[in-house]
């Protein structure tokens, strides 16, 4: 046991104490002087995702813009002709029937995702056994391929598919699902609707656990119904996300192209009359001759009718906030 002579003196002690104190803080203000002395630092964190941006997505939304003043193609630079692009766009039927064709989609699709996953989230909410497995289910066509799903409803609603089968077994005849204009989009529009019903499911189903159980309460106690309390309570609680649903199918709605291309053709279906205007960008701009300009065009028509839309969405939803 060591004697109170080899202990340090006090004076030592005391003096040691903040000696392992700036030992201690010496990484910190080494970091605080870093900080200091390079305030551009947090940039370099930022400075791949911003990269990664730039380069996959500024670039070509700038590089589309300055093109479709051009007559560009695909191997040949072009030069700059004004807005002859756009005045060759209100001569064109083709650009027509693309503009007419999405923005039925937009129609047909949007109603149909705004208010379907709002039901089935109220559906698969319950905590009930076994339904997991059936919010798992709703969810699988959104984590499968596109082209998985387009190819299995071609082969669902072709001449001799398992639809047509069922509707000639039943005495009702084939129907040319994928051969007449109509049916052909509304087909697409379907596998649009059915695809898409668990990714919104999904958000609606945060929402709805946002919503306090003593409104329904409440309400029960009045005498509401469930229906009554679905218009008067749930649907008034979720009415952000429901505008935010409607945004995010309208834009997506607007730009289809896969569902339209894998049932109806590279062609646009009979004639090219399910031609969307995203189908339309890829016809004309790719390929050796592509023309990228007049492409471009077509692209900047599609960017401000999104943009339209989000507004229009956004101004309805501030109308009935005020």
């Amino acid at each position: 046991m060591p004697s109170p002579a080899d202990s340090p003196p006090r004076g030592d002690t005391v003096a040691a104490v903040p000696a392992a104190r700036r030992t201690r803080s010496g990484p910190g203000r080494s970091g605080h002087r870093i900080s200091r002395h390079l305030p551009f630092s947090p940039w370099l964190f930022a400075a791949p995702g911003l990269l990664v941006v730039g380069i996959f997505s500024l670039f070509p939304f700038f590089s589309t813009l300055v093109n479709a003043f051009t007559d560009r193609r695909t191997l040949m630079p072009g030069k700059f002709v004004g807005l002859a692009n756009f005045r060759e766009l209100i001569h064109d039927e083709m650009f027509w029937t693309g503009l007419r064709n999405s923005t039925l989609y937009v129609l047909g699709v949007v109603p149909a995702l705004v208010i379907l996953p709002l039901l089935l989230a109220m559906l698969v909410q319950r905590h009930i056994p076994g339904i997991a497995f059936f919010r798992s289910a709703f969810y699988t066509p959104v984590v499968a391929s596109i082209v998985v799903v387009g190819l299995i409803w071609v082969w669902m609603l072709d001449d001799r598919g398992l639809i047509n089968a069922v509707l000639e077994a039943v005495g009702i005849g084939k129907v040319g699902f994928l051969s007449d204009q109509w049916l052909l989009l509304f087909s697409a529009m379907t596998v649009t609707v059915w695809k898409g019903l668990g990714y919104y499911m999904i958000i609606y189903l945060a929402a709805l656990a946002n919503v306090p159980r003593e409104l329904h309460e409440a309400a029960s106690v009045d005498g509401a119904g469930a229906v009554r309390r679905f218009f008067t309570v749930t649907v008034p609680a979720v009415r952000s996300t429901m505008v935010l649903v409607g945004a995010l199918a309208s834009v997506a709605a607007f730009k289809v192209f896969s569902e339209v291309y894998l049932m109806a053709g590279p062609s646009g279906g009979p004639a090219g009359e399910d031609t969307t205007l995203v189908m339309l960008v890829q016809r004309v701009g790719t390929g050796l001759t592509g023309r990228v300009g007049y492409a471009s065009a077509i692209s900047v028509v599609i960017f401000v009718v999104t943009v339209a839309l989000m507004l229009l969405v956004l101004r309805a939803d501030r109308k009935e906030d005020a």
